[in-house]
């Protein structure tokens, strides 16, 4: 028997998308409105010109994200470990020639998502009526009135709710939402300083034909202290026919175009793997820190500041008005995981 709940969802992301999901599964409809025009938030899969999976965003999760883990095995997809075999390298200094180590095999793994992260997303999408997902829907109010929620998108458009659900970074709902009535000022004071996690961060991408780093028995993996480039992974995919890296930049590569910072990371790589990491098939990178991540608010640098807080985890406006963004979440706030937990608890609260 379905719910005669009207809910909706605000934010496209892996907590929006999962918690439209649990819903749908107990018979409870609901609208999901998305700002950008692509469903997905912080995960996006580029594939590139040998349509290798490229990650601009989330890539890892691990054994000990059993909710992230669960929700794969319920969309039937597939992991695979991190490629870690072989020299690794660690850059602390220009002045000091680079560590090398090794991974040794018994080190926890990270795992990655077969055919990419947007595979979740896909999923996830196919398991919901396409009539409940909107796209370029931005919300610009929200107000309680009477039994009721009123949401104001900026067309001016006006939507009624019995719930809305803020699947968004706390920053940005503090920023772009207004609601009515006021919510007391220890949350607002809270929405305002909690880390969005990745903004700020830059990640990188390249393709390539083959995988010459594996043959000359080197992990891909690099860890830089100095110039550019901050981290670098093997990112071939899971049939090895395809293949390339990921990885991130210092947040001073803002200050360049895409050209130059393309420049100084084959630069700065070019004496660990030689002159074959020149000639990528594809360079792409992305700033995160655009409208639908962090608008116009400072990135905040301590990592996971006000992740999990408890005001997060309460209803507002009379117990209409919920939270479920991954920073909302008291377990594995900022990531994949945090995401997935969000959605479940709220879908929980919303179902009793």
């Amino acid at each position: 028997m379905k719910s005669n709940k009207n809910i909706i969802i605000v934010g496209g992301g892996l907590s929006g998308l999962t918690l439209s999901y649990f819903l749908s599964k107990q018979q409870m409809e609901s609208t999901l409105l998305e700002a950008s025009s692509r469903l997905g938030g912080r995960i996006q899969t580029l594939h590139g010109s040998l349509n290798t999976p490229l990650e601009l965003g989330a890539t890892w999760f691990s054994d000990a994200h059993p909710y992230l883990l669960q929700l794969l095995e319920d969309l039937k997809l597939n992991k695979y470990p991190q490629y870690t075999t072989g020299v690794s390298f660690f850059q602390t200094s220009t002045f000091k020639p680079p560590q090398e180590f090794t991974i040794p095999e018994t080190e926890s793994k990270s795992y990655r998502l077969v055919n990419g992260s947007q595979e979740v997303i896909k999923g996830l999408v196919e398991k919901i009526n396409p009539q409940n997902i909107r796209l370029n829907t931005k919300v610009s109010k929200i107000k309680e009135v009477g039994q009721k929620i009123v949401i104001e998108t900026t067309d001016a458009e006006i939507l009624e709710a019995d719930h809305v659900i803020l699947c968004l970074p706390p920053q940005l709902i503090s920023s772009e939402i207004e609601i009515s009535p006021k919510l007391p000022n220890h949350v607002t004071n809270i929405l305002t300083n909690v880390q969005t996690w990745m903004s700020g961060s830059i990640k990188f991408v390249l393709e390539y034909k083959s995988p010459f780093w594996r043959k000359k028995k080197l992990s891909g993996m690099l860890f830089s202290h100095v110039d550019t480039l901050s981290e670098i992974h093997d990112h071939t995919n899971f049939d090895e026919n395809k293949f390339g890296f990921t990885g991130f930049l210092h947040k001073h590569a803002e200050n360049f175009t895409q050209k130059e910072r393309k420049n100084k990371v084959l630069n700065q790589l070019t004496p660990f793997f030689g002159q074959q990491i020149q000639q990528p098939l594809v360079y792409a990178d992305k700033v995160w820190k655009d409208e639908f991540i962090l608008g116009n608010n400072l990135a905040l640098n301590q990592a996971h500041l006000n992740n999990g807080h408890p005001v997060l985890q309460k209803s507002y406006l009379n117990g209409k008005l919920h939270f479920a963004g991954t920073e909302s979440s008291a377990h594995f706030p900022g990531y994949m995981e945090g995401a997935v937990y969000a959605a479940i608890q709220t879908a929980n609260k919303l179902v009793k």
